[in-house]
């Protein structure tokens, strides 16, 4: 038969799942109809009995699926209470102004297996052996109290998120804190570069240019180069004056004019007038010229550098004492 002849023509069938329970369960009756579409297809209902012995328990809403023909399937929930073997002929399925019959089925309904020692009970009850009724041996008991589910911790998990969230923030604030209170404890988050005045690295130069002994070793040029570059930016940073740029005489000039310490300026003008000569005459001086021009240079520097409050109690001291001595002065 071919599928547009077959198409005309509606089809009907039942099946029951589970087709073997046990008293009390329940099972599902399927009514299915193959049927051309736009077809008026009427399933049957049923008071609370499909056949003696079969009640139904719901009938549940049609499920209609479209393609080329249309295909509603209807559901029933059922279930029995006597324990045998049931046999439904047939279900009428009305499609228009005809009757549809579907194939039988079967239901087999059993009762629950017993232990021998209920059954030797339910014996001797029907024997009038025993009065009373012992549930626990006829294996019927009461309805088991509201019991709480398993805990499974991803069921509270969604619950978690807010106080992690909290503990997160409180962490970064914690961090910030931290952070914000170092820097103000240190001043920065690294150690800022110690800047030395400019009288200290003069000395430490010098005393690097001692322990070389440059001249010693006839290295007089070297000894006079290191020497005059120390004293120059020495003069750079405690005077403001460009001495790495200038000649010797305006060095000295410049610096006769910014201090009025005479034999420090003295000093200086030996160094580098020394220094020109071996640097551009090739002079080779004495041992005592070289001694005598890194003793100047440690003058130059001494007498000339900033004195630096150590701290403001060593101040507080210094105005005591001056205004202590004022006092002994006017009393004298």
């Amino acid at each position: 038969m071919s599928f547009p002849l077959f198409a005309q023509k509606t089809t009907v069938r039942a099946t029951i799942q589970p087709s073997d329970i046990l008293i009390g369960e329940q099972a599902v009756v399927n009514v299915e109809a193959i049927a051309p579409k736009g077809r008026d297809i009427i399933f049957p209902v049923f008071g609370d009995t499909l056949i003696t012995g079969i009640e139904v328990l719901k009938m549940l809403e049609p499920d209609t699926v479209m393609t080329e023909v249309m295909t509603i399937s209807q559901k029933y929930i059922v279930t029995s209470f006597d324990s045998t073997l049931y046999h439904v002929p047939y279900m009428q399925v009305v499609d228009g102004t005809d009757t549809l019959r579907t194939n039988d089925f079967g239901l087999k309904v059993s009762a629950p297996q017993l232990s021998d020692s209920t059954l030797a009970y339910l014996e001797k009850l029907k024997n009038h052996e025993t009065d009373s009724i012992d549930f626990e041996k006829l294996q019927i008991f009461d309805i088991k109290d509201v019991q709480s589910p398993p805990i499974v911790w991803q069921d509270y998990l969604e619950y978690l998120y807010i106080p992690l969230i909290i503990i997160l923030i409180l962490a970064l604030i914690g961090l910030a804190v931290y952070f914000v209170m170092r820097k103000k404890k240190k001043g920065y988050f690294f150690t800022p570069k110690v800047v030395l005045p400019p009288h200290v690295v003069a000395l430490q130069g010098l005393d690097k240019l001692k322990a070389s002994k440059l001249w010693q070793k006839g290295q007089e040029k070297e000894y006079y180069t290191e020497l005059t570059d120390i004293l120059r930016e020495y003069i750079d940073h405690r005077f403001n004056i460009d001495a790495p740029e200038m000649i010797s005489d305006d060095i000295i000039d410049a610096v006769h004019l910014a201090t009025d310490t005479k034999s420090a300026t003295d000093g200086l003008s030996q160094i580098l007038k020394l220094a020109d000569l071996v640097k551009f005459a090739k002079y080779t001086p004495f041992t005592d010229e070289n001694d005598l021009s890194l003793v100047n240079a440690y003058l130059f520097v001494n007498q000339t550098k900033i004195e630096e409050r150590t701290s403001l109690e060593d101040q507080k001291k210094e105005e005591k004492g001056d205004e202590s001595n004022k006092e002994k002065e006017q009393q004298s």
